[in-house]
């Protein structure tokens, strides 16, 4: 593969609040469907383990569901409520700690996304309008008792997070999921306080999701916000098409809580807003911590030759030279860079990236996505 240029850059240590880390690297949250009855087990604990043993800086678990009838779209999906799951993850942040490493799960809601596998929950799927996208209807619109109950579940599940001693909390609002589908208005129309024409006022949900986690935290433990222009259901919409409108956006959820945005781009190296700034201008994460102050990490396609919506179509992918990661990286355009389909098929990638040891690095194969390697 390609040579690449002094590391450096992604080896520094990175300090915010109560989180101090090894690295820049975190390894991107992955679906990965191996908890039956929502509980995972040791092979789940083992498979995180094994990237804390290999030097990832942060470890941000797979999505894991709150405490809501319809939360979840395939019935491998871990929960985050409940006795039997949550020992399940307090092994799991228990084994991380033995081996070195720093951990937090990733709190999720699917909405009125759908499954690949055809599984439907027992309970009727909820969104803010009962559509999964444009002429897509599935499920209900919540009530705002509904809504109420799920800003609760979500703090709550951050304060169990919290008590059995993981290091950060991130909430899922990217993809289209249920977050998510508050802010498109292509999935809410709604005409009560959690609608309207603007994303800001869209925003409003997402909003009182940080606040009451933020509330359940307390001030110095991390908060992160997973968040994405493009959506499953769309990859090609965005939601905000000038800095105005994104500030109008994150801006909010920054005052509400959220210490640390992660930017979802399908490929981390593509300009945001080519028109002010160029095809190399700064991306998703770039343009979000300058435009708020906060801590960002960027994310997509990282150190392989194929984006990773291929991946779900059987389609593998080579490794690929660092060099535009460690340029970003060394101008500061944003804090942390996530890795996924690279750690998910290789737990020893970041330790072959720190000892210059390239020739090692393993191509991703659709298979691994079957297996917790």
């Amino acid at each position: 593969m390609p040579s690449t240029p002094s590391t450096d850059s992604l080896f520094r240590p990175f300090q915010f609040k109560s989180l101090t880390l090894k690295n820049r690297i975190v390894m991107a949250p992955m679906t990965r469907n191996f908890s039956p009855g929502g509980v995972p087990g040791a092979n789940v604990a083992d498979y995180y383990r094994r990237r804390a043993e290999s030097d990832v800086g942060l470890i941000l678990s797979e999505g894991t569901v709150i405490d809501r009838p319809a939360s979840r779209n395939e019935a491998g999906i871990p929960f985050f409520f409940g006795e039997d799951s949550l020992g399940g993850w307090k092994r799991v942040i228990d084994d991380v700690h033995t081996a070195g490493g720093k951990m937090g799960p990733q709190i999720w809601h699917t909405g009125a996304t759908r499954g690949m596998s055809g599984w439907k929950p027992e309970a009727p799927v909820e969104s803010p309008s009962g559509l999964n996208g444009p002429g897509d209807p599935n499920g209900v619109a919540m009530s705002e008792e509904d809504i109420a109950d799920t800003i609760a579940a979500f703090a709550s599940a951050a304060a169990d997070a919290k008590r059995l001693g993981f290091d950060v909390v991130e909430l899922h609002g990217a993809h289209g999921y249920l977050i998510d589908q508050f802010f498109w208005s292509a999935s809410n129309q709604r005409s009560d306080r959690y609608g309207g024409a603007s994303l800001k006022e869209r925003a409003r949900f997402a909003a009182e999701v940080v606040a009451a986690t933020r509330a359940a935290l307390g001030p110095d433990y991390p908060l992160i916000l997973r968040l994405s222009q493009w959506k499953q259901q769309d990859y090609k919409t965005r939601l905000a098409t000038t800095p105005d409108e994104m500030s109008d956006w994150l801006l909010p959820l920054k005052e509400a809580g959220v210490d640390i945005f992660h930017c979802s781009q399908r490929r981390f190296w593509q300009a945001e807003f080519p028109e002010i700034d160029g095809e190399e201008g700064l991306n998703f994460a770039g343009w979000a911590k300058k435009l708020t102050g906060a801590v960002t990490i960027s994310v997509g396609s990282v150190g392989l030759s194929g984006e990773f919506l291929a991946a779900f179509g059987g389609q593998s992918s080579s490794p690929v030279g660092l060099e535009g990661l460690v340029k970003r990286m060394e101008a500061e355009e944003f804090d942390l860079i996530a890795v996924g389909r690279a750690i998910l098929s290789d737990p020893h990638w970041v330790t072959k990236i720190k000892t210059g040891n390239t020739d090692d690095l393993q191509p991703f194969d659709p298979a691994s996505m079957a297996e917790l390697v």
